[in-house]
């Protein structure tokens, strides 16, 4: 396989992957493309390389500046931006995580803790059975968002080391 190709694959796949993430494919495709780039790269070099109108490259590389996973710079005597990614995939998964977290399990920790307030009938059988089921879900996602946390915290040597003790015990 020669280079070119397998960048290519590699820029379709890591689209691929994005859409399990919760972005689009072309952010993911614009991430990929500036995660192998060696250089940082202006929006007329990525809407070229990857075949996408401006307004494309444009709209892509602010979410990404959102999510945190791109980085733009001005290079001297240039009128350009160009964009960068950081390079280290531990850190790109972990503002991943932290994007994932704030977007999604927040506001439904937000509603869950709301919607537990209501007032009921502790004699209503549906009443009994609303409260139940938030509570309970509001414990797993507490929990879940504990430990994203935690693996937001955690350095990366630290978790494959613990990782690869419990998968030896596990063994004996």
């Amino acid at each position: 396989m020669q280079l070119d190709e397998a960048k290519e694959k590699f820029i379709q796949a890591w689209g691929a992957l994005g859409s399990n993430w919760g972005i689009n494919r072309t952010m993911a495709q614009v991430h990929a493309l500036l995660l192998i780039s060696p250089e940082s790269l202006s929006a007329d070099e990525i809407m070229e390389a990857l075949n996408i109108s401006r307004g494309n490259a444009n709209m892509n590389l602010r979410a990404l500046i959102d999510w945190g996973l791109v980085n733009k710079e001005h290079k001297a005597g240039e009128r350009k931006e160009y964009f960068y990614a950081e390079k280290d995939i531990w850190q790109v998964a972990k503002q991943v995580i932290m994007e994932r977290r704030k977007r999604e399990l927040k506001p439904v920790l937000k509603v869950l803790k709301d919607v537990k307030k209501v007032e009921t009938d502790e004699q209503d059988p549906h009443a009994r059975a609303f409260v139940e089921s938030v509570e309970n879900l509001e414990k797993i996602v507490s929990q879940a968002d504990k430990l994203l946390e935690l693996f937001i915290q955690t350095d990366q040597n630290w978790l494959l080391n613990a990782i690869l003790k419990l998968a030896n015990t596990s063994k004996k």
